[in-house]
């Protein structure tokens, strides 16, 4: 009955939000409280709670001192010159900057913190997003997808979890299954590549080249229309419309694009909160708290807290304008930190009244004895679904050990399944139980409900490709 009870719990919750007939907030608080009285554990509802609050806790503070550090660090010019010679690079062109959210999300990942990462992608392309109209959805899927496959390096949480659950070394998972992550990385460029296109026909932009031999843009067809001179344009996408008013959308805003990087929203040159003087003292603050995360030196909720009152303080003497800092980011905290305790009574209900248990049992023991010598297969397929509907730490520790133990039976060793379990990472990562992802969707302005329905099925297909290229190589 648990069971039962913790697969339908799960997916009431995705149709309510993907229907968009509940917000997530709610959905989150709402239904696991139901489904808890429904278990006929009621009466223990308020300790399941705090226990998931105790739990995320951390995590939510790291948040609310994260988002006020980036956002003082984009107050001050920090990104403006990353913003622009992205601009550059783009041309914008819409193949150019769905490959560069990809890449940009990929290089940053390698602090291994996903609030880090979309941050900085959101801050520095969001404006670029807007300015040509393109679907902010691509820019949180495809950011979310490369994030996920970057987040199993060592220090980024799934394969320390695996590790410490298998008694293993980390080295020894990660190495190996460099060549499949790779291939995972690959496939993300790719998926990237093609929505970009995607993008470039919905919108009617010109590529480069096709911008010097045509001298005037054809209205695009389909989706969104761009106009051919002057005047007001409008565009619409899977996340809404926009509008905007200016110079057309042709070749000459193709080829001159760089030239209008101080005209993106949020890069405005002249705002009073502009700290020229000091932007390489915040530049090695920030190189500094990265490498302070990569190194765990601190807890992060330790190390964004003291970034944040340093990068206030010195860059903001005045307590008038400290306070104003904090209050033109105090949506983006509440937001933020709301879906984290919120998401703390949604997994302290499916933790404490044991339906995360028993659905794990019943999956391994629904697993026939002719698949026991692929437990490595079984393990890969498994993860995608069950990092998506539990955080890592319920998986890596509660359901890995009882597939490494069924693998033993029929000789596939540890190391094997601790590999295959990283593949579902990229599905991971738009998992409601993630934090990051909030920051990401937040920050973007794009509903969960939308990010989920446009993700899921490209990070299910990344994660598919890695645990192909995983058997290709031999690694699983």
């Amino acid at each position: 009955m648990l069971t039962i009870l913790g697969f339908g719990m799960i997916a009431t919750f995705l149709v309510l939000i993907m229907l968009k007939k509940m917000s997530p907030m709610a959905a989150l608080i709402l239904i696991p409280a139901l489904f808890c009285v429904l278990v006929g554990k009621g009466a223990h509802l308020g300790e399941y709670v705090l226990k998931g609050v105790g739990d995320l806790a951390p995590t939510a503070a790291m948040l609310m001192f994260a988002i006020i550090y980036f956002g003082v660090m984009i107050d001050v010019g920090l990104f403006d010159p990353v913003v622009r010679a992205i601009l550059r690079f783009c041309k914008a062109d819409p193949v150019r900057v769905v490959v560069g959210t990809a890449l940009l999300a990929a290089i940053v990942s390698l602090d291994g913190d996903g609030s880090t990462t979309f941050m900085i992608t959101v801050s520095a392309l969001y404006p670029l997003y807007r300015r040509l109209k393109m679907s902010l959805v691509v820019m949180t899927g495809v950011a979310a997808t490369a994030n996920g496959v970057m987040n199993t390096v060592p220090w980024g949480g799934p394969t320390a979890r695996a590790a410490t659950a298998l008694k293993l070394d980390a080295g020894d998972i990660f190495v190996p299954m460099v060549p499949a992550l790779a291939t995972g990385l690959v496939a993300v460029f790719l998926l990237a590549y093609v929505l970009g296109r995607r993008e470039r026909k919905r919108l009617g932009l010109l590529t480069l080249d096709e911008a010097a031999a045509e001298p005037v843009l054809a209205t695009a067809g389909g989706g969104s229309g761009t106009a051919p001179t002057g005047g007001t344009k409008t565009g619409t996408g899977p996340t809404g419309t926009g509008t905007g008013s200016g110079s057309a959308t042709g070749p000459a805003a193709t080829t001159d694009s760089a030239a209008d990087a101080d005209d993106l929203q949020g890069l405005d040159p002249h705002r009073a909160t502009l700290r020229p003087k000091l932007y390489w003292f915040n530049a090695a603050l920030t190189v500094a708290l990265l490498v302070l995360l990569v190194l765990q030196t601190l807890p992060i909720p330790v190390l964004f807290l003291l970034g944040a009152a340093t990068a206030l303080t010195v860059n903001f003497p005045q307590m008038r304008d400290q306070k104003a800092r904090i209050a033109a980011h105090a949506e983006n905290v509440l937001n933020v930190s709301g879906m984290v305790f919120a998401a703390a009574v949604f997994t302290g209900v499916l933790t404490g009244t044991g339906m995360v248990e028993h659905m794990a049992r019943w999956l391994v023991d629904g697993i026939p004895d002719a698949l026991g010598p692929h437990m490595g297969i079984v393990t890969g397929v498994l993860s995608i679904p069950l990092t998506y509907f539990m955080s890592n730490d319920g998986f890596y520790f509660g359901i890995v050990p009882i597939l490494a133990e069924a693998g033993a039976a029929h000789g596939v060793g540890a190391l094997e399944i601790a590999r295959a379990s990283l593949v579902g990472q990229a599905l991971h990562m738009s998992s409601p139980l993630v934090p990051a992802v909030y920051v990401l969707v937040g920050m973007a302005k794009v509903e969960f409900g939308d990010h989920t329905r446009f993700t899921v099925k490209w990070a299910v297909l990344t994660s598919l490709v890695v645990l192909a290229a995983g058997l290709l190589y031999g690694i699983i």
